[in-house]
């Protein structure tokens, strides 16, 4: 009995000593830079933040966790915000009961088209493609599905009501000659860069045919072998593997794309007090490359290598292009954009960005202080048919 109370002891000092040691590391780790001034509760949600983000051993208990979660068969993580499905790609997802309402959307995105003062300005809604591909993707049973891509149907119906030009991606994929696997990144929501480039293509040739968009040199710039391909491989962690570890979601390649034909670009970008400002060739202006940094933790946010396009999303940007002779676009866009508009400046002279989650002001009266704008393009992921992406004027 003695042996046994001994046992339970040593177990119990063991287990304080592992909570101890854990704790004097973290607080010796601890870097808070907390604003005393601010409300309670953020200053709360400051701490809360830093501690969560610089918690001791973090990562290794988030590869821990997905050993785990795998070893068991499970097809969703954190009370199914992430589930994987047959092909082994992760969704962002949730327990829908059908198509969403987006009467209200469409009436927002109506009012902002009548805002423009520049009557003579083309107005175009694009919707990228939903990472749940129809035909393709499939769910184990039980597993919740967003309806997602039929919102998006009924978004764009009564966007043609309102006689509102649409494209539609997802109606173009099977020409696209990329296979369904290999669209999207396994362990992100977002496209591959691959497919970005080929919606660039895609996007130019639906502007040239419906709205005569000047290009002189299309076959040059929609031409992947004019463009250098620098393949990362087993390089690229997404949000969501970010969030369940790379041994239960995997690892994805990476293709950085950007011309081999002379650029010459000015790039800035605002949110709240920050700002970008770069010079130079495409490469050199519009990529940041501290995600490529040699050594840099495969977990770490700032490694994203998608967001190295255009330094991710920002407020506003102005991308020049002080080459090109081209038309003058506004992009109201979500993160799918981000590719797509960098490749597209090689047939612009400006392209003006704005993402509504970072621009605390009038998304409209920042489209009309805009000179002689040529077109105005909305472009959102059926996923992000919210209202948070809506807030235009």
């Amino acid at each position: 009995m003695k042996q046994y109370f001994i046992k339970k002891a040593v177990v119990a000092g063991c287990f304080v000593c592992v909570i101890i040691g854990g704790f004097v590391c973290n607080v010796s780790k601890l870097e808070l830079k907390i604003d005393w001034k601010q409300d309670v509760k953020e200053v709360i949600s400051n701490i809360e933040a830093a501690v969560n983000e610089q918690t001791f051993g973090k990562y290794g208990f988030i590869d821990l966790f997905g050993i785990l979660q795998k070893t068991m068969g499970k097809k969703e993580m954190n009370d199914f915000e992430v589930v994987k499905d047959k092909q082994g790609f992760l969704h962002y997802t949730y327990f829908g009961e059908g198509a969403k309402d987006t009467s209200q959307l469409v009436e927002s995105l109506v009012d902002f088209r009548k805002g423009i003062k520049n009557k003579d300005v083309k107005f175009l809604y694009t919707m990228t493609p939903d990472k749940y591909i129809p035909g393709f993707t499939t769910f184990s049973k039980g597993m919740p599905y967003n309806y997602a891509n039929e919102t998006a149907d009924v978004f764009l119906t009564q966007l043609k009501e309102q006689g509102i030009d649409t494209f539609d991606f997802r109606d173009h994929l099977e020409e696209s000659g990329i296979s369904y696997d290999q669209l999207f990144y396994k362990t992100d929501h977002h496209w591959k860069t691959e497919t970005a480039f080929w919606a660039f293509g895609c996007l130019l040739s639906e502007l040239m045919n419906q709205y005569r968009f000047p290009v002189s040199n299309y076959k040059e710039v929609t031409d992947l072998a004019n463009y250098n391909q620098v393949k990362y491989l087993n390089s690229f962690i997404g949000s969501m593997g970010r969030k369940n570890g790379v041994y239960y979601s995997g690892v994805d390649d990476f293709t950085l794309i950007y011309p081999k034909f002379a650029t010459d670009y000015v790039y800035k970008a605002k949110t709240g007090g920050g700002k970008i400002e770069t010079y130079g060739t495409f490469d050199q202006s519009l990529l940041c490359m501290l995600p490529f940094t040699k050594n840099r933790n495969r977990y770490d946010v700032m490694g994203d290598k998608y967001a190295s396009y255009l330094y991710g999303n920002q407020g506003i940007a102005h991308i020049h292009n002080r080459k090109g002779k081209g038309p003058k676009i506004l992009i109201v866009k979500d993160s799918f954009m981000l590719p797509v508009a960098s490749f597209l400046s090689t047939v612009c002279s400006d392209i003006y960005l704005v993402d509504t989650r970072y621009y605390g002001k009038s998304v409209l009266d920042y489209t009309n202080s805009i000179k002689d704008l040529d077109y105005v393009l909305v472009s959102y992921n059926p996923q992000n048919l919210t209202e948070e992406f809506f807030e235009l004027k």
